[in-house]
């Protein structure tokens, strides 16, 4: 077992978390390249706090964290917010895949490029809640944060979304 000091059984115990991982963090930097360097890092430091986990903890939960603690690091570094989040809503997703379901991938892909909108931590929520389909509570443990805030800024993320859409994307209204 790799708490046990066996490293070559950390490959096999990750792996089912790679890609949902990537996926967090591309959500929460939108930027592949920093999603990349995010993931890799949140799989780093799983490795060495390994001894320091609790079993009794989800382990998808606890990764998830790391990464968002690692995302969130990264963003904070940054000097210039206003340069970041305009270039993360220039960059689009792919939206490459089969004719059926093109209009879902264009939605979610306005709905991807509107994060810019949010504060860090409430598109840390809106990602984890409504894309990751984690809990109120297992969102909460993963940002290290309570329920009630977790709830506070789901709801902030969602109303600014919806304004962003409206704002930003007229065709989206006809949708519904």
């Amino acid at each position: 077992m790799v708490l046990s000091g066996r490293t070559e059984a950390f490959e096999p115990l990750v792996t089912p978390y790679r890609r949902p991982l990537l996926a967090l963090a591309y959500r929460l930097t939108r930027n592949r390249e920093e999603a990349l360097e995010v993931a890799q890092e949140a799989l780093l430091r799983a490795f060495r706090s390994l001894a320091r986990y609790d079993v009794s903890r989800s382990f998808k939960n606890w990764l998830f964290q790391i990464a968002a603690n690692e995302a969130r690091d990264r963003f904070r570094k940054r000097t210039r917010e206003k340069v970041a989040l305009e270039s993360a809503a220039r960059e689009k997703p792919s939206s490459a895949g089969p004719e059926a379901g093109r209009e879902r991938r264009e939605i979610r892909s306005d709905i991807l490029e509107c994060l810019a909108v949010l504060s860090p931590r409430e598109r840390e929520v809106f990602v984890m809640r409504d894309f990751e389909e984690l809990s109120i509570k297992e969102t909460a443990r993963a940002l290290g944060c309570s329920s009630i805030s977790v709830r506070v800024n789901l709801s902030s993320a969602r109303r600014k979304l919806r304004e962003a859409i409206r704002d930003n994307f007229p065709h989206l209204e006809e949708t519904r």
